[in-house]
């Protein structure tokens, strides 16, 4: 087919125009991938926080409930010794050690005991003994609380009218209040103690010169900011831990990826608090002789 003179003008002078590598879908792309990450993180922030008011509520308006507490207590606490006095021992051995090496070299070796005392009541102590609890206390909760959420026994205590915060949470969020701060002291004297040992008679410090400077350097306001943390280090722990069971989904598989999830992001949170509380502590409870 022939085209006209005026058809074929019209065409020339008024060519089809494709945008070529247009930077807003790929803008769009960008910021949509970033806020989704971000919404869902704010969504499980807000579930925690709503599900720590509601535990607090339960403590102060509902009757506690002794057997589960009780119960809880031996749980989490009396079960857990073991785990955190071979933790606190060994890392107090070895950073006797490892401080000693090093301290000797400039013919400060009476010095490990001050150090070892005030790391481990301030940050090694309440952060391992954090960490080990997140691993085999918030496992089990998330999982005991997970398996009940998927086989619908909640629905059931909602049923029998029982509040299933004040029944579930309550007694592991008090046991855990009550039992963190305990494991800490016992993870602190114990790594002391372990400490002293190996630079006694293995490395041969001058036990009179090392209790002398442990006992100077190391103040009661360290061992009060070393149980501060534990106690919330322990909060952390039992709401995330719980927060999980209960959004467990998707049968075993969901119960599987519940417990997962709630080892590592109690784990993570220990971490991250831990820097902003030690600046925060320090500055109510500074360290050193002052």
């Amino acid at each position: 087919m022939v085209l006209s003179e005026t058809e074929s003008s019209k065409r020339i002078a008024h060519p089809t125009i494709h945008p070529i590598n247009s930077p807003r879908p790929m803008i769009v792309r960008f910021f949509d991938a970033l806020g989704a990450p971000l919404l869902s993180f704010f969504q499980y922030l807000g579930e925690v926080v709503l599900l720590a008011t509601d535990t607090f509520r339960c403590i102060f308006t509902h009757k506690l409930r002794w057997k589960l507490f009780l119960d809880q207590i031996v749980e989490i606490g009396l079960l857990s010794q073991l785990v955190v006095v071979i933790t606190g021992g060994f890392t107090g051995a070895v950073f006797a050690a490892q401080t000693f090496f090093q301290f000797n070299k400039i013919g400060m070796g009476s010095a490990t005991g001050a150090v070892v005392s005030v790391a481990i009541c301030r940050e090694l102590g309440p952060v391992l003994t954090a960490l080990m609890v997140a691993g085999r206390v918030g496992a089990a909760m998330s999982a005991e609380i997970g398996t009940m959420k998927v086989t619908e026994q909640i629905d059931a205590l909602r049923a029998l009218a029982v509040y299933p915060t004040d029944y579930l949470v309550v007694p592991r969020a008090l046991a855990m209040m009550v039992s963190m701060p305990l494991l800490v002291a016992e993870c602190i004297a114990v790594g002391i103690a372990a400490g002293y040992f190996i630079a006694i008679f293995m490395l041969e410090i001058n036990g009179t010169y090392y209790m002398a400077n442990m006992v100077r350097w190391t103040r009661n306001r360290d061992i009060i900011m070393g149980l501060s943390k534990a106690f919330c280090f322990g909060i952390l722990i039992v709401f995330i831990s719980c927060q999980k069971g209960l959004s467990a989904r998707e049968g075993a598989v969901g119960v599987g990826r519940a417990t997962t999830e709630a080892v590592v992001n109690s784990s993570l949170a220990v971490l991250i608090c831990n820097f902003f509380l030690t600046m925060l502590l320090n500055i109510i409870y500074p360290a050193g002789y002052q």
